[in-house]
């Protein structure tokens, strides 16, 4: 472990500390090039937009441009550490969208007093950009901060830690239930966990067929129940209307657990009382709810992922938000909505069932990869999933009014 810090460190700091910087994407070598790069030439293009505002797409980087912002108040599963502790995590996220999605981005690590001084903030340096991905900010801020910026802007504003997480989550419990021989409508699935992930995850569930008086959301004090008197406005819409109050209760004879909370709060006794071919998706990070092997120990008729790379079925951001982005960008998208998020997770879910590519093996150090328990869905390096979840996300916002532009003719073909 000493070793892997050290290895990690030394990543952020060599051969150039951090880990982005900005290209030129033009000519500068001569005077010409300078003349026409700022003055005078600088002025044709100011004059173009100034007459036509939708003319910026056309002469500078915006259309594709993401802005990567937090307050630090959630980082990863490290807590509220501030901004300046959050800012590798956020140059990792422009990193990611560079190298999946040929995506340029930029990290704003924003100090505030009030959710109406960062929204402000935000919604004031928001033109500037083609889309903005908020990141790391603890619920339930996350919320209304998320619900301002998508009234105020008119770019794609998207929560990844919701939105990316349940889009994700959905196309693996999908697969996971298909494996299994369930139903999600007469799935009976217990949540660890109410935050903006859980929260999110739960209602995109529901969007996908489950049943909300058989989803089981638990907290720090137990299940959340209809008599309960100390429930924000975002936990209520999930108050179960039961006598069941804890873990053991609920999970007795639960189809489903999806862990979005801390470590090593399922014990092999609670995986014992589940249904017949059980799901576990123990999320985590970087400690799962239970690990694999003492869940794997206790049955051997269950699916069981994680938020890890170093075991089978991660279910992983990446996989989603920067080919959401790559899409709603394309065609010039004003909003991420339901119909997109959801055309992102039946790409993804399809993807795992096709012949895995040599390319991924070799990346993912394996030797066969088939569509089954230990495989759910794609790995991040799949060089399909751009095209194939970019061109889904695309047609959506096209189809539900919400895309500026057309399709493009043979658009990830």
């Amino acid at each position: 472990m000493t070793d892997f810090r050290q290895q990690a460190l030394d990543y952020h700091q060599f051969p150039t500390p951090g880990k982005i910087s900005v290209e030129l994407t033009t000519s500068a070598e001569t005077s010409l090039d300078l003349s026409l790069a700022y003055s005078p030439g600088v002025a044709e293009p100011v004059r173009a937009i100034a007459e036509n505002p939708d003319d910026v797409y056309k002469y500078t980087g915006k259309g594709n441009c993401v802005a990567v912002i937090t307050n630090g108040t959630a980082i990863l599963g490290l807590g509220n550490l501030g901004g300046m502790a959050s800012k590798p995590v956020m140059e990792g996220k422009a990193l990611l969208f560079k190298r999946f999605a040929n995506i340029n981005s930029f990290d704003i690590e924003v100090k505030h007093k009030t959710v109406e001084e960062f929204v402000n903030t935000v919604a004031n340096i928001a033109d500037s950009f083609g889309g903005i991905n908020l990141e790391d900010i603890k619920a339930p801020e996350c919320f209304a901060i998320e619900k301002a910026l998508i009234e105020r802007c008119k770019i794609p504003v998207f929560h990844d830690d919701q939105h990316g997480t349940a889009i994700v989550t959905a196309a693996a419990m999908l697969n996971a239930l298909e494996i299994q021989g369930k139903n999600i409508k007469h799935a009976n699935i217990v949540c660890m966990g109410a935050g903006a992930a859980a929260i999110a995850c739960m209602e995109l569930l529901l969007k996908c067929g489950a049943q909300r008086e058989k989803i089981y959301m638990l907290d720090t004090k137990g299940v959340i129940h209809t008599r309960r008197d100390d429930l924000n406005e975002y936990k209520r819409l999930f108050a179960n209307n039961t006598d069941k109050r804890t873990l053991e209760d609920v999970i007795d004879g639960a189809d489903v657990f999806i862990g979005v909370s801390g470590p090593n709060v399922l014990s092999v006794e609670n995986v014992k009382l589940m249904a017949d071919n059980p799901i576990i998706f123990a999320c985590s990070n970087p400690d799962p709810e239970i690990k694999p092997e003492l869940a794997l120990s206790a049955r051997d008729d269950l699916i069981i992922a994680t938020g890890r790379s170093d075991y089978p079925n991660q279910v992983n951001n990446v996989l989603c938000f920067p080919f959401i982005f790559r899409g709603a960008l394309d065609v010039r998208a004003r909003r991420i909505n339901d119909e997109m998020k959801v055309a992102a997770v039946h790409a993804i879910r399809e993807l795992a069932k096709e012949p895995v590519l040599q390319e991924v093996l070799d990346a993912s150090c394996e030797t066969s990869l088939t569509f089954g328990k230990g495989y759910i869905i794609p790995k991040p390096m799949d060089p399909r999933l751009c095209g194939r979840v970019a061109y889904a996300v695309a047609k959506a916002a096209v189809d539900s009014g919400v895309a500026a532009l057309e399709l493009p003719e043979n658009y990830m073909a």
